[in-house]
């Protein structure tokens, strides 16, 4: 159950309550309407907590993705968790388009002040500057892709040995595929036929030089997993999550964002003013947004507990084939 004493506690005192009293739930547990859903959060809490602590056991320098989305925002609260009361032993990485929501950013800068925790930033335009990547143009062009080339470098800069990330198996069928320790290749590319078996929960660090290894801790996770425990733990995340009225246009079917430069917008698309709100904060140029009224975690519980879609279907870049993101993880992306 959720404290009422948490609200305006420090994130130390929150941490400290909250494993007391997940720990107690797990052997008491709740009332008959929401035991199972508790158990079973618990469950995955402790998969997950379990995961990263092999994660900083088995490699020598690992690293955190983090984009400021609700995947890594509830990743950085479990490694709070894991290595309390000690901080997170490993830094967070952004590799940043340049074409991140604004309150995604500012988010992400607030909480690593609060937690005081090392952030690397990484920039897709210093890559295009460099003419290592060539900027898309046209109606769907989107630097999503390009993060890739700017990823692999930074892996290569700082010579990180383990990627963790936010992915989860029910976002998109490439993503069941992969293991929970994915090992990728000396040019960070993914090969989905060859992965190593991971039984009665044995993860296999070990690696070739050159070799670097994806870690997905919340692989088991679904969407509604997440928000449910995002609404358990009080986690803040940034306001583009919650319904809020933005200026849109439509295209296709999708609704995007009209408060920007960086959607391309053509003079006969329409701009109107309609309460939207974002299951996935990607780059702005293929993140589309979905009308709702969903204003409180509780709302947007109940909201995806309805859905019929994926959060990913609101991404345009995953649309461009039927193999669009297996392609991608192929040659290193997240």
């Amino acid at each position: 159950m959720v404290n009422d004493s948490f609200r305006g506690k420090p994130i130390k005192y929150r941490i400290i309550v909250s494993i007391v009293e997940s720990e107690l739930e797990t052997v008491v547990g709740v009332n008959e309407s929401n035991e199972f859903e508790v158990l079973n959060n618990n469950a995955l809490e402790n998969e997950a907590i379990y995961i990263l602590r092999e994660v900083a056991a088995q490699f020598e320098k690992p690293v955190l993705l983090f984009s400021g989305g609700k995947d890594s925002i509830t990743l950085v609260r479990l490694a709070q968790k894991a290595f309390f009361p000690a901080k997170i032993p490993f830094p967070l990485m952004h590799i940043d388009t340049g074409h991140n929501f604004p309150e995604t950013i500012a988010f992400r800068d607030k909480l690593v002040k609060e937690l005081g925790v090392e952030l690397i930033v990484r920039n897709v335009q210093d890559s295009i500057d460099q003419g290592k990547v060539v900027e898309e143009t046209g109606k769907y062009s989107s630097r999503n892709m390009l993060q890739t080339t700017t990823l692999l470098d930074a892996i290569e800069e700082f010579k990180f040995d383990a990627c963790i990330g936010g992915a989860r198996r029910d976002e998109e069928k490439a993503r069941a595929k992969e293991r929970i320790f994915s090992v990728r290749d000396d040019f960070g590319q993914w090969d989905e036929k060859n992965q190593r078996p991971e039984l009665f929960d044995m993860l296999n660090g070990q690696i070739e030089l050159g070799q670097n290894v994806r870690v997905f801790p919340i692989s088991n996770w679904t969407e509604l997993d997440v928000w449910s425990y995002i609404q358990k733990e009080e986690i803040e995340i940034p306001s583009i999550y919650f319904a809020h009225k933005r200026k849109i246009f439509l295209r296709d079917g999708f609704i995007w964002s009209a408060e920007d430069e960086v959607v391309f917008r053509a003079e006969d698309e329409k701009v109107e003013e309609r309460m939207v709100r974002f299951r996935t904060v990607g780059d702005m140029s293929c993140t589309s947004a979905v009308l709702s009224h969903a204003d409180t975690i509780e709302k947007v519980v109940g909201e995806i507990r309805e859905s019929k879609i994926s959060e990913r279907g609101a991404r345009i870049d995953d649309k461009r084939s039927e193999a669009a993101m297996e392609k991608r993880k192929q040659q290193g992306y997240f």
